[in-house]
């Protein structure tokens, strides 16, 4: 691996105190919850180490956060919001319940695309709205798509306000094209519904694949009224525990309603810091790690078909996700399996709606040692049938 990633050695993880390395005992490999095993970027490390040294542990101010994120934006997708565009915010699904609960009705219906990241269900149910599901598509091959028909005829049901979009898309990996997205804004458009775009994956688009923010379009005036999009550096450098996100919007109106939700949207201070430093100095370490990830979902198509040839696999497009279809291997709860059997965690595929019975996704963010040994012992507990010794 490149040096700046590390080695992700076994030792050295166990120590991290996180909720990914102490949720199971010692001998189980953790390969589910969405964080990855690599090192810090140094600049992120000498910002909190600064800001530490300081004292500087104080209340946050988004001071310069519009203009890093607009620089990186700039270099990364060739778009470029301006400064009064970006909000902190502490997380992306707060910032996204916060806005739902400020532009929408209580009681309200919000569209979502699943299998989709297991949050959208249960936080939008938390905040008083209803799930209405306009499932993807799937072809033959395998490969997702949205299926604008089921989004169209769900967000024209009663008392349906709201669309929330993944993009790029948790579980699957997928990439939206242009054309997707300009079909997604036409329908919101007609439908005249509140849009809201989780794009926290968007800097780990993966060779071949490239991140189009949806603000980028250039939205009708009352859409852009009416949308909202939300990112981090959270996914693309590691740092969930730091509590950052961004939001972005196109129009004043749109920015209102962050504004009058501020004291329910309070970034950690130490996050707005690390988040500056990420999208201003971190963009070497980012191309290591989508180097390693696209190295890493090319392994594990090669160790699938060594160890699991029955386990469907298309590579992901964009992050550190693997969507596995083991409904050929008939057993009713393979996620179970995998870690009574073998000791690896992977998250079960029903925690992203129905359509995911019987699949698994699987976290790729490590070392080509560790995904090896992962799939190794997956592989073992579907063939041999009986427990995995203890790793220690």
């Amino acid at each position: 691996m490149d040096p700046l990633l590390g080695d992700c050695s076994l030792d050295v993880l166990r120590r991290r105190r996180g909720w990914k390395w102490t949720e199971y005992p010692p001998d189980v490999l953790p390969a589910w919850v969405a964080e990855m095993d690599f090192d810090l970027a140094e600049p992120i490390k000498d910002t909190v180490r600064e800001a530490i040294t300081a004292g500087d542990c104080g209340y946050p101010h988004p001071i310069g956060l519009g203009e890093a994120y607009g620089e990186f934006a700039q270099q990364r997708f060739g778009w470029a919001p301006g400064p009064r565009q970006v909000f902190a915010i502490p997380d992306v699904m707060t910032g996204i319940v916060e806005v739902l609960q400020e532009v929408t009705p209580h009681g309200s219906g919000v569209v979502i695309n699943p299998p989709v990241y297991p949050p959208f269900f249960f936080r939008l149910r938390m905040a008083g709205r209803r799930v209405v599901e306009a499932p993807l598509s799937r072809t033959a091959d395998g490969y997702y798509h949205l299926d604008l028909e089921a989004v169209d005829a769900a967000l024209a049901a009663d008392d349906v306000a709201a669309y929330l979009l993944c993009s790029p898309h948790n579980p699957t990996g997928r990439v939206w094209s242009r054309e997707d997205l300009i079909s997604v804004a036409g329908v919101c458009e007609r439908r005249g519904v509140v849009l809201i775009v989780d794009e926290i994956h968007a800097p780990l688009a993966l060779p071949g694949a490239r991140h189009i923010p949806f603000l980028s379009l250039g939205l009708d005036r009352d859409l852009a009224r009416r949308t909202f999009t939300f990112t981090s550096a959270t996914k693309g450098w590691n740092i969930p525990g730091l509590k950052c996100g961004v939001a972005v919007v196109g129009d004043r109106q749109a920015a209102g309603a962050l504004e009058r939700r501020w004291e329910g949207l309070l970034a950690s201070h130490l996050g707005v810091l690390a988040t500056v430093a990420a999208f201003r100095d971190g963009l070497p370490w980012l191309d290591a790690v989508c180097a390693q990830l696209d190295q890493n979902r090319v392994q594990l198509a090669k160790l699938l078909d060594q160890h699991l040839p029955a386990v469907g696999y298309l590579p992901p497009e964009a992050s550190f996700l693997a969507w596995l279809d083991c409904r050929s291997l008939d057993i009713a709860d393979p996620a179970a399996r995998f870690l009574d059997r073998g000791r690896v965690a992977v998250t079960a595929g029903p925690d992203f709606g129905e359509q995911g019975s019987r699949f698994v996704r699987l976290n790729m963010g490590t070392s080509p040692a560790l995904l090896e040994e992962i799939v190794r012992r997956m592989g073992s507990a579907v063939g041999a049938g009986q427990p995995m010794p203890s790793a220690g």
